[in-house]
């Protein structure tokens, strides 16, 4: 008997004027305070870039154009994995609607943040990507 495969959920490092955009959690409890890039879960027939794009209009109420994909994976529990895009606001100015705050975060201050654990391992790439 195979597993069930992994539910794929998408974040989003939106860049805009050398720094990133992170939001901090406020449920479940085990994450509440922590950070993260904005996104969710890809639904059942849905890309990965169309996904992203639903997920940021419902979570911030803006629109982003996704430029590419951070190299790699972060497995969830037993059942999600995590990529990250990169992505540009097209329209709209973010404001959170499911997390309590979010912040802009420049590549030097990347380290000072409390991400989430699943975000993490894109931070260097994205530091790349940020870098002048």
């Amino acid at each position: 008997m195979t597993p069930d495969p992994r539910t794929l959920v998408v974040g989003a490092a939106i860049v805009r004027d050398g720094a990133v955009l992170a939001a901090r959690r406020t449920a479940p409890v085990e994450a509440a305070g922590r950070w993260e890039f904005p996104g969710g879960k890809v639904e059942p027939g849905e890309a990965p870039e169309a996904a992203l794009v639903r997920e940021i209009a419902e979570e911030l109420g803006c629109r982003i154009e996704v430029t590419g994909w951070l190299p790699g994976l972060a497995v969830i529990g037993d059942r999600h994995e995590l990529r990250v895009a990169c992505g540009v606001l097209t329209q709209g100015e973010p404001t959170p609607t499911e997390h309590d705050l979010i912040r802009w975060v420049t590549a030097d201050d990347l380290d000072d943040v409390d991400w989430l654990d699943p975000d993490r391992p894109f931070l260097p790439a994205l530091r790349e990507r940020m870098a002048p």
